[in-house]
């Protein structure tokens, strides 16, 4: 080419800078959506209207509707146009265009605009964010990588809600929401600055290369470095594997979903995606509830408790991402499930507060870990079936994680609500919900799933 290459190309293309950006974006989405859940109720009550609670359950399905009805649309554009960063940057407009609108929205339906517009912005983070992050990455560094970015999630709902009611508090309704534009701003800034794969390409610069470096004893090792760092004599020079080069993809959604149902992989990944979806929200609308009919507790510290079940999720998702590149992704899928079931069970006990905060941190902990496995399955189902891209599958998964969210708190809300045991119908459903996204693990997820495994050994 005869121009030059662009300032800070090798880092700007790198997969250490995309999972930054990609990171941070995650946790800028979830940091928007929960920095008002502290606030919305106080403004819909200034405003006049009655029944806060359903219509802030009417305000949390906009948003599920706009993510879930725009998913499949953006996973197709992307894939068709082979474009990454454009619909990053128009996804983060639309979030900031939101926040903007819901802070000054002068009666509900106007509200329930910006959220729809806001799960317009979120779903351009999570199918093209990760797609890009996948297309940067080396193949063995995928699940890292990924669980890496995936920890914004835990950020960004962790700071969330303190943020905004202390914001709240001391600077009023537009408080939350300026904070969240501020934090947008800097998100926008890595979003300008990041190079997609298929542009480093043009300057012979592949991100997602892999580099072998031949043994003395004949074998290879691979490794993440660059090949530009010194040889010694008695080492072969490293050779460098470049994945096939990214390209538009132009068949139809009906061909996409006909080639994913026809992959057991796929669909078994999408089926836990969406039954983590459910498990994940049921407890959402009950939750306080619970504590405070239980054990009499306050929003201060119902707020403490949440942070018990946070905290431990900045932690399980990046190691579950470390470590499905190491063993990969049907056993640590497996023993994540296996390890958070009982504490469903636990939480049932209402004896001990001690008790069901150390359940509610556990099993945070463990279902947590299921996040980095389902993300980086997909990613290997997408290089097996020709055809499908990265925004293909990410776009099945934030559809499907969508709906289950949306059904979730409904769901929940409803047993709390009409049962007698409601707070036990709800746990023991997630407990039987879990067992199924066990077996099904346990039966078809990985490479070689631990069943065929299982029965390899016992012939």
């Amino acid at each position: 080419m005869t121009s030059s290459p662009p300032m800070g190309l090798k880092w700007r293309s790198s997969f250490w800078f995309a999972t930054f950006v990609v990171g941070l974006g995650v946790a800028t989405d979830l940091l928007v959506y929960s920095i008002i859940i502290p606030v919305m109720p106080f403004q819909l009550e200034r405003l006049g209207y009655h029944s806060v609670s359903a219509l802030t359950g009417w305000l949390l399905f906009a948003y599920s509707a706009g993510l879930a009805l725009f998913t499949i649309p953006i996973a197709m554009l992307s894939e068709r146009y082979n474009t990454r960063r454009s619909p990053l940057l128009a996804g983060l407009v639309l979030i900031v265009g939101s926040q903007i609108m819901l802070m000054e929205a002068p009666n509900f339906a106007v509200m329930c605009v910006a959220r729809v517009l806001q799960g317009i912005g979120s779903t351009m983070v999570w199918v093209v964010g990760l797609a890009l992050l996948c297309d940067s990455t080396p193949e063995q560094f995928i699940g890292r990588q990924l669980g890496i970015a995936m920890s914004g999630l835990s950020i960004g709902f962790l700071a969330g809600p303190p943020i905004g009611g202390a914001l709240y508090n001391h600077f009023g309704f537009r408080g939350p929401f300026i904070c969240g534009i501020i934090v947008a701003m800097v998100d926008l800034i890595g979003r300008l600055l990041i190079i997609e794969r298929k542009d480093a390409l043009l300057w012979d610069l592949d991100p997602a290369a892999v580099v072998i470096i031949p043994s003395g004893n004949g074998s290879t090792l691979e490794d993440e470095k660059s090949p530009e760092g010194p040889i010694t004599p008695d080492v072969a020079p490293p050779v460098v594997q470049p994945p096939a080069e990214p390209s538009p993809s132009r068949i139809s959604l009906l061909s996409v979903i006909i080639r994913l149902m026809g992959s057991s992989r796929a669909v078994v990944t999408i089926t836990i995606t969406f039954l983590y979806g459910i498990i994940y929200s049921a407890q959402e609308p009950t939750f306080p509830l619970h504590l405070q009919d239980r054990w009499g507790l306050d929003s201060g510290k119902v707020g403490l408790v949440y942070l018990a079940g946070v905290v431990p999720t900045l932690f399980s998702t990046p190691l579950a991402g470390w470590y499905t590149d190491r063993r990969g992704v049907e056993w640590l899928s497996v023993i994540c499930i296996t390890l958070a079931l009982p504490w469903w069970v636990v939480m049932i006990i209402q004896k001990s507060l001690a008790l069901f905060i150390t359940a509610y941190a556990l099993g945070s902990f463990f279902i947590s870990g299921i996040i980095s496995p389902l993300v980086a399955e997909l990613a290997a189902v997408s290089r097996n079936i020709e055809g499908v891209g990265y925004g293909h599958v990410y776009g099945a998964f934030n559809l499907v994680y969508g709906i289950g969210t949306a059904l979730g708190p409904v769901i929940g809300g409803q047993m709390y609500a009409h049962l007698n045991e409601g707070w036990m119908a709800i746990n023991l459903l997630s407990a039987g919900l879990l067992f199924v996204c066990l077996v099904l693990a346990f039966c078809y997820t990985g490479d070689d799933p631990l069943l065929g495994k299982l029965m390899r050994r016992l012939a």
